[in-house]
């Protein structure tokens, strides 16, 4: 590797980097604590961590002194050596190291594997790198372990739990002290903390994994679906709704059943079994079938807003972002083979527009077949090599993700980028040439006879619940005016004036806005410092001058004080920038 390449702006580099300081990170716990047994330590997507069996928890005090070893031995430039074993050689060495969970670990690998291990210092671990040549490379300075949680051997609950400790490390200390402040920036951004604190939606453990949503949460999600409806209408898409319960046998007519069965919901009726749906497919494709469709209607675009269930662990869900019911903005496109291209083409333009009104930038992953897949692999090969020619086509820049296809068809994700730089996965364009053949999908051509469409499952905002989440981080709360709760607070300074504030506050609703008041016999800092706090766009403060005028004192949430002006103006300007989705 040239000395070019050693930067974070390198891929490999960066994993090599941070793969190293996880084995920095286990030659330190070792070193302190020479009776813990190692179990395993990847880089992640922020940094790394390693699996550790301790008799005691480690403790914040215990990360120092771990931190402070990993200093040390960054400092001691010590020398990675790669060598290898073979299985019966590797058991030997690791059984003499008395590590158990590498033994497992080499105990599941083929009988004829040959098993690499790195070397430095006086610390040795098993492990398939790749490494950076020396710890020197490590900037000791920008090294910092973040947290200690339990897991899982193997992520098994009937298995032993293990203490994870993680941790970030970056090529200078100033690129480390912005990773941590984005991390301070975003515990103040979680949702799930402002859902509490703005009064918009909640999980109980009534209910693990099952949003509640209030009434200042339900006025953002019907907002969305508003703008989502509108949308759709304009690319020519038509709505229906289909059953959150369908018989077993649907279930395994779409291949549900082989492929996702264990993330799916179950129910007896009529002495019949049924599931709850966990995807809208199979549903939407029936409503496609009720009827023969002629090649001069083609293609078909159908959304649906549709409730899903799906069982997720306990320990994978996080607030909205994770949940076990959702609402999912999906739409089925059916059509004939020539459609495919111009098809795909307008969905991405859809989602780019859409994306673009809440100010997401976005990357964009082309995902291949998996291993578990459905169908003819020259289906799937003609499939991926559409999507890859719409995507070179438009001057899209893309990555490959192999293997991360639907169980049906090659994908198109996007990732959006958040203002602290983090990445969601949202919309979904997969091509599908298998469940039209499973559902028997036909339409007449122009030859008279009987043909098989392509479809095409799409989403964009992905999940409501994930969308709004994201949405409440990246606006930390402060939704622009269009989508906010309340958009205006109006407040009379005092008793004198509380009949004109009645009159500002209907000529306000009747303008169509979404208003609140503060008629308390508080001071108006006070008054003020409320709103702020509930992040409402706006705020008319009224005195003596105003009632006598006719005026407003408006206040805007991120301006402050911006003057006084007529109620016509102020309604003038407050529906523009609602309009105009700013």
């Amino acid at each position: 590797m040239s000395e070019n390449l050693y930067t974070f702006e390198n891929e490999d580099y960066k994993d090599a980097y941070r793969h190293t300081t996880a084995h920095i990170l286990a030659q330190a716990v070792k070193r302190l604590y020479p009776n813990v047994k190692l179990a395993i330590g990847p880089a992640i997507a922020d940094g790394f961590y390693y699996d550790f069996d301790t008799p005691e928890p480690f403790t914040p005090e215990t990360l120092e002194s771990i931190e402070a070893e990993m200093r040390k031995i960054s400092k001691e430039k010590l020398i990675l050596e790669r060598f290898e074993l073979s299985r019966e050689e590797a058991l030997k060495f690791v059984r003499e190291q008395d590590e158990p969970y590498k033994v497992e670990l080499i105990n599941d690998l083929p009988e004829d594997s040959v098993i690499s291990f790195y070397k430095q210092g006086e610390f040795t671990d098993m492990c398939a790198g790749p490494h950076v040549d020396t710890t020197a490379r490590i900037k000791a300075n920008a090294i910092k372990l973040t947290s200690c949680t339990g897991a899982y051997w193997r992520g098994d609950s009937e298995k032993k739990m293990l203490q994870r400790v993680y941790g970030t490390c970056f090529m200078s200390k100033d690129e480390l002290d912005e990773h941590l402040r984005r991390i301070e920036e975003a515990k103040l951004r979680d949702h799930r903390k402002l859902g509490r604190e703005l009064d918009l939606f909640a999980l109980y453990d009534e209910g693990q994994g099952f949003p509640f949503y209030f009434p200042k949460g339900m006025v953002i999600r019907n907002k969305l679906i508003e703008f989502w409806r509108e949308e759709h209408t304009k690319a020519g898409y038509v709505e229906i709704s289909t059953p959150l319960i369908l018989n077993e046998e649907l279930w395994h007519r779409s291949g549900h059943w082989d492929h996702y069965k264990e993330n799916m919901y179950f129910t007896t009726i009529d002495d019949t079994g049924h599931a709850v749906k966990p995807m809208n497919c199979p549903g939407g494709m029936l409503v496609y079938k009720r009827r023969m469709w002629s090649y001069r209607e083609l293609p078909v675009r159908m959304a649906e807003l549709g409730v899903v269930h799906r069982h997720e662990l306990s320990g994978a869900l996080h607030g909205l972002m994770r949940v076990r019911c959702f609402t999912q903005d999906d739409a089925h496109i059916y059509m004939m083979p020539e459609h495919i291209p111009a098809e795909i083409e307008a969905a991405i333009d859809l989602a780019d527009r859409i994306y673009g009104v809440f100010g997401f930038d976005y990357r964009v992953e082309l995902s291949t077949r998996p291993e578990d897949f459905m169908g003819e692999i020259s289906k799937w090969d003609v499939a991926e090599k559409i999507l890859e020619d719409v995507l070179v086509k438009k001057g899209v820049n893309y990555r490959i993700n192999p293997g991360d296809g639907a169980f049906y068809g090659p994908k198109i994700d996007f990732h959006l980028m958040d203002c602290l730089g983090r990445s969601w996965q949202c919309a979904t364009l997969q091509l599908d040439f298998q469940m039209p053949e499973r559902f028997e999908l036909e339409y007449i051509g122009a030859d008279g006879d009987k043909h098989r469409p392509v479809m095409i499952h799409r989403t964009i905002l992905g999940s409501m619940e994930r969308f709004i989440a994201i949405l409440t981080e990246q606006y930390a709360g402060a939704f622009p005016a269009w989508l906010a709760p309340v958009q205006v607070v109006v407040m009379p300074i005092t008793e004198r004036t509380h009949s004109y504030a009645w009159e500002v506050f209907n000529m306000l609703v009747a303008a169509g806005f979404r208003v609140d008041s503060d008629f308390r016999n508080e001071k108006i800092g006070f008054k003020i410092r409320e709103a702020q706090l509930q992040k409402v766009p706006y705020m008319l403060v009224l005195g003596d001058k105003e009632a006598e005028s006719g005026l407003v004192t408006v206040r805007e949430r991120k301006e402050g004080d911006i003057g006084n002006m007529g109620l016509d103006e102020f309604i003038k300007r407050l529906l523009e920038e609602v309009v105009d989705k700013r």
